[in-house]
């Protein structure tokens, strides 16, 4: 038995007969200190609600790790000779990875520090200070901290602890609901996330071939979410992960990660690592652009690796378009002809994130359920 504090946990020795899931499951969440808590307390082997199943671990011998470059995009000039240049890049990496890294892209190199420390401080304050932001309520809570949203329904939780800042449903953010330890950081690097942002869907919809505020004007660049990480060393990081395999519910995703590393996308059925480029944001496509894109830009799967060497600290940023009222999303007509014919039907946000939620992080069909 591996043993936190007063918590004991199970581990891979633990006979099957002794080992009651949602009972250590929830004993787990009633601590509401996370995985840090228990690399906190000296635990020296991984508790099983962590373990990957055989299978998974399994199909990870099948499936190859290979050394290839995820498209980098120069951002310099971008308001001026360099746009046409950069549009086709983009273009392309949306394309044929659905991932790549921009550089020059405006943020300055201390906010991208001081976001990473600031969220550094949050985790390492006492257990007691993060308790006041803990909960699973996800429809009224602006900010909350927890580990593991689906923890109570997936097959095998993950190595990390999350601090969620929403505005799915609300179009301002109260700062004073922010954690005052790292207070001023979020404030700033979330308007420079919002100004990125715009840079961006101008970018994607010239890459489409249309207007440059066209993903704009269907307001694809609201609903931010913004999730900051905190991923801590694993004694046993072969038996579990940082993140499962999923794609991600939104438009866009930019992710602003630390030099330890660990992100990885899955490229023509092989994972290759993302490794941390100093002072780089990397930039993702979403299920929602690849339904309204009509896929021609890709949503693809990625994960994070557990890691005995920590804590990894990563900021991901999410523009998961108008939920409030509800809109509806679906390909873009311009993109449509007899030869392109749709191939989603109309769904809005709360459809797609309703059952999203309810999936295990690293099994839902994803916006195929939207297929026609």
């Amino acid at each position: 038995m591996g043993v936190s504090g007063r918590l004991k946990l199970s581990d891979k020795s633990t006979p099957a007969s002794d080992y009651d899931r949602a009972k250590e499951i929830k004993a787990f969440d009633d601590t509401k200190a996370g995985v840090k808590g228990l690399v906190d307390a000296g635990i020296r082997t991984v508790p099983k609600i962590f373990i990957r199943p055989p299978d998974e671990l399994a199909n990870d011998l099948d499936c190859p790790h290979v050394q290839l470059q995820v498209p980098i995009i120069d951002l310099q000039g971008v308001r001026g000779d360099q746009r046409k240049e950069i549009v086709e890049k983009v273009l392309d990496a949306s394309e044929t990875w659905g991932f790549f890294q921009v550089v020059n892209h405006g943020v300055p190199l201390k906010m991208l520090e001081e976001m990473i420390n600031g969220t550094h401080r949050f985790y390492e304050q006492d257990v007691e200070a993060k308790k006041e932001f803990f909960s699973r309520d996800i429809e009224t809570k602006q900010v909350r901290y927890n580990s593991n949203y689906d923890i109570y329904y997936s097959t095998a939780a993950n190595w990390r602890d999350t601090l969620t800042v929403s505005m799915r449903t609300l179009k301002t953010l109260d700062k004073e609901k922010l954690p005052s330890v790292c207070r001023d950081e979020m404030v700033a690097y979330i308007e420079h996330m919002k100004k990125l942002g715009d840079i961006l869907f101008e970018l994607l919809s010239e890459s489409l071939g249309v207007k440059p505020n066209y993903l704009q004007s269907m307001k694809c660049h609201k609903g931010e979410t913004f999730i900051f990480q905190y991923y801590p060393e694993c004694p046993e990081p072969e038996l579990t992960l940082g993140s499962s395999k999923h794609k991600d519910p939104c438009f866009i995703t930019i992710l602003l990660q630390d030099q330890i590393g660990g992100l990885q996308v899955l490229h023509q059925n092989q994972w290759v690592d993302v490794p941390p480029i100093h002072g780089a944001l990397i930039v993702n496509i979403g299920d929602f652009l690849q339904a309204v894109s009509n896929d021609k830009f890709k949503s693809v799967a990625h994960r994070v690796l557990a890691n005995k060497i920590g804590p990894r600290i990563s900021v991901g940023s999410f523009f998961q378009g108008q939920m409030v009222p509800p809109k509806p999303y679906g390909p873009i007509k311009e993109l449509l002809s007899e030869e392109n014919p749709p191939l989603y039907r109309d769904f809005t946000i709360s459809e797609y994130m309703n059952t999203y939620m309810n999936e295990t992080l690293g099994r839902n069909a994803g916006i195929n359920w939207f297929k026609i």
